[in-house]
């Protein structure tokens, strides 16, 4: 007994041993020209045990030995160090070469990401590559943090809200676009996405005040491709693909609705519409929604781009051609979108010489656009008065296309007759229950 709790006294000693914490001095430096680094994130891996350094790039921490060491900091290279002593640590960071050297637009120039400090977030061609929207706006969700961008309906080439700064004012919260330098009104629906080599948006105040009043509600910078030096390349993206509903709406059936109109008319104290005959042979009738869908509606998109240039002179021209059909309307031409697209711009160096200290380098280029879109659309965002409203609520005993006895009613009675569809059958319209007794 005297032996197990000496080896129980012992191992719990051993444990309080190795538990203990040290201390640990250290100072961060920054690997290009040693200057202390101010601000450095030094925390014990797996823990929420951390402190920043000081002024001098000094730090001071309470660790356990054997533990490791994350130092980070914006813009470094992160490392990891393991404390087998109490001995003072020398942490030499160096940049993050991939990180530093991003350049981004800031007003009416561009800058290193190391050196802004403003809230600037950045989308790049290789990130818009991903996805194949029709408008630039959609591509950008779930790629900038704090902005919203919501699309207002399901139709083919809708809007979208974009909001950066919240709801700032009761009749207009968009934000500025400025394309290429140039500030444009009504959004940005007529630019092709294959055409941006890069997207930022200003976020705050600081970055958005060259701009004044107008940048209230922040600033979406647009920068469209160009040529570069090198042989003439071309190239040609296409994509085709179909688009179908992927959920439809829980609605009676013929029978199923033939009984609640019975109930409805008894619980009123009038005679059923049907009898039950009827409504034993009705089945389940006409599904509208499943009538009112345009299943496997077509959506394509071609691009074909020509760049190139010299030491003197650089081009890049681009066309691009997007057609999408809803899959409501959208194979009676009722809603589709359609939009056709040029672009080109060009720069020639007249003359450079870097022996003067004015003047001395001269640049022209043009940046010339072209747009034609076409989109049709229906009723949305309506519960009653959409077709998809109308489709819930359509009678699910009324066949899709008139009988005879329809149409020789209305004949008799001098209606005119209900659209008809491209193979010169007529639709039948809705009536009230009881509508073949009239007549």
């Amino acid at each position: 007994m005297k032996k197990l709790l000496s080896f129980l006294f012992l191992f719990c000693f051993t444990l309080t041993v190795f538990s203990q914490n040290v201390q640990i001095k250290g100072v961060v430096l920054a690997g290009e020209d040693n200057s202390p680094l101010l601000g450095v994130n030094v925390a014990v891996k797996g823990t929420t045990i951390g402190v920043i350094t000081d002024l001098d790039g000094q730090f001071t921490l309470s660790v356990p030995l054997k533990s490791t060491l994350i130092i980070s900091y914006v813009g470094y290279k992160s490392q990891q160090v393991v404390v087998s002593d109490t001995k003072p640590l020398r942490i030499i960071l160096t940049e993050d070469s991939k990180t530093l050297d991003e350049v981004v637009v800031v007003g009416y120039g561009v800058q290193k990401k190391s050196v802004v400090t403003a809230s600037i977030s950045r989308v790049t061609s290789e990130e818009l590559k991903t996805a194949n929207p029709s408008r630039v706006e959609d591509v950008l969700k779930g790629k900038v943090s704090g902005v919203q961008i919501t699309q207002i309906s399901g139709q083919p080439g809708a809007d979208s809200h974009v909001r950066i700064r919240g709801i700032g004012t009761i009749n207009n919260s968009n934000p500025l676009y400025i394309v290429d330098g140039m500030a444009v009104e009504g959004g940005i629906n007529y630019l092709n996405p294959a055409d941006i080599q890069s997207v930022e948006i200003l976020k705050d105040a600081a970055s958005a005040a060259i701009y004044g009043a107008r940048a209230a509600n922040g600033v979406v910078l647009v920068t469209t491709k160009n040529g570069s030096v090198g042989k003439a390349t071309i190239n040609y993206n296409v994509s085709y693909g179909w688009q179908n509903p992927w959920k439809k709406k829980s609605v009676l059936n013929a029978k199923e609705y033939m009984v609640i109109m019975n109930e409805s008319q008894i619980n009123d104290g009038y005679a059923p519409y049907y009898t039950q005959d009827e409504i034993n042979a009705a089945g389940k009738g006409t599904d509208w929604q499943e009538e009112t869908f345009y299943k496997n509606a077509p959506i394509q998109n071609h691009q074909v781009n020509v760049s190139g240039g010299t030491e003197k002179a650089s081009y890049f021209l681009s066309l691009g051609y997007y057609d999408q059909a809803g899959i409501v309307g959208g194979n009676y031409d009722k809603s589709n979108y359609n939009r056709w697209s040029v672009r080109t711009n060009g720069t020639y160096n007249v003359f450079e010489d870097k022996s003067r200290s004015f003047l001395n380098n001269v640049k022209v280029g043009m940046n010339v656009g072209y747009s034609r879109s076409k989109s049709t659309g229906i009723e949305t965002n309506s519960e009653y008065g959409s077709i998809l409203g109308s489709a819930l609520t359509f009678d699910p005993t009324v066949p899709v296309y008139a009988d005879e006895a329809y149409c020789a009613y209305n004949s008799w009675h001098n209606i005119q007759m209900p659209l008809k569809e491209r193979m010169a059958n007529v639709f039948s319209i809705p009536f009230p229950p009881g509508f073949q007794e009239i007549g």
